[in-house]
């Protein structure tokens, strides 16, 4: 049972929608504990491929619940950040974010941790901890550098400003946008359209592509792939890497295992 989420598990999909829209889905340390573990049981269940992430009500996420902190709680450590995914680098499983509102502070900063980003078109996007005398220290300043550029990046930090979906897309962190009616139909479409791919492809190349982002060399980033990655080295040894190519063959959809 969870508090401060709801959770579905359904078709090999995780749907994890935050739930304190009294809040608009601010995140207390309670919640992100919460969430921790929700996303620890996703890396560890084999049954579940893709996750989607999004809110309840007119939120994806607030942030930092500062009203709360206000308050005079005392807050607990976080290894793994805001809903525990900002500071979680090992889960190689994809996780769709489904903004379907504003995305502020640490709710930009969940939005930015997850892979892909599908936004209603009414969502909006700001990193603003400036105006309040804080900075994004949650992922925020590094990972929307990595996505658009440092000039780009640049400036929405150093203003605080609100960013729109459309802009988002234009700039390079949404990958879509859509009516918002429709923002969590299609994180559905796309998460099926990757459970249409071998799990552990998925997982490869996704880990493939954050690790690499961690050498300046090209050359460096490829070297020893399939010796030093896990993700590749598991994907190599599966059933479904001769599944693959098999079905393929046979001209028929292949049965993807997972192993």
């Amino acid at each position: 049972m969870t508090e401060f989420c709801k959770v579905v598990k359904e078709n090999r999909i995780l749907t994890v929608t935050i739930n304190r829209p009294e809040r608009l889905n601010a995140l207390h340390p309670p919640a992100n504990l919460e969430l921790a573990e929700v996303f620890d049981d996703y890396a560890q269940d084999d049954e579940l491929w893709v996750a989607i992430l999004t809110g309840e009500g007119r939120s994806f996420s607030a942030g930092n619940d500062l009203r709360w902190q206000a308050e005079g709680n005392i807050r607990p450590p976080m290894p793994l950040g805001f809903a525990g995914l900002t500071s979680r680098f090992d889960l190689t499983k994809p996780i769709i974010a489904a903004v379907n509102g504003v995305a502020m502070g640490g709710g930009f900063e969940i939005a930015l941790a997850c892979d892909l980003i599908v936004a209603s078109d009414k969502a909006v996007f700001a990193l603003p901890e400036p105006r309040v005398g804080l900075a994004a220290l949650a992922g925020g300043l590094n990972r929307l550098p990595r996505h658009i550029g440092a000039k780009r990046a640049l400036g929405m930090i150093l203003t605080g400003r609100h960013v729109s979906a459309a802009e988002g897309e234009r700039l390079g962190f949404v990958n879509e946008v859509v009516e918002h009616e429709s923002v969590l139909k299609r994180a559905y479409e796309i998460a099926d359209e990757i459970l249409a791919c071998s799990p552990l492809s998925i997982r490869a190349s996704k880990d493939a592509v954050y690790r690499s982002l961690d050498f300046a060399s090209l050359e460096d980033s490829m070297q020893g792939m399939r010796e030093k990655y896990d993700a590749v080295k598991a994907m190599i040894d599966s059933e479904d890497f001769i599944e693959g190519p098999k079905a393929f063959s046979d001209k028929r959809a292949p049965v993807w295992k997972g192993r």
